[in-house]
């Protein structure tokens, strides 16, 4: 496995009174009032999604939900971001590390 791929793209983006934030890598998505609340909801998302994939109910379809990307739309929505960066204030760029410890011991 390349370090690259243990860094998830995410972005959120300001929309109708409304952060929405998208892991890339994953295919999710959350919402809230507030870029911080909204990039929280979703790194508990990617771990809970990742534990449910590795150790939890859905392990016997790891491969699958592992691999699943977001619509190639999303993609160039982020890469145009990033081109843009600099330039617009509704909208922002970050990255998760894949967890790579369970999510929650007592799951376990």
């Amino acid at each position: 496995m390349k370090t690259t791929q243990l860094i998830l793209k995410c972005y959120a983006r300001y929309e109708e009174g409304q952060w929405i934030a998208f892991c890339l890598d994953f295919d999710l998505a959350a919402q809230a009032s507030t870029f911080e609340e909204a990039k929280t909801k979703l790194e508990n998302m990617i771990k809970e999604y990742v534990f449910d994939a590795l150790v939890g109910e859905d392990r016997e379809y790891a491969e699958q939900l592992l691999t699943r990307k977001a619509p190639l739309l999303e993609w160039l929505k982020y890469y145009f971001y990033v081109v843009i960066h600099a330039k617009v204030g509704l909208y922002r760029l970050f990255k998760e590390p894949l967890p790579l410890t369970p999510y929650n011991q007592a799951r376990i």
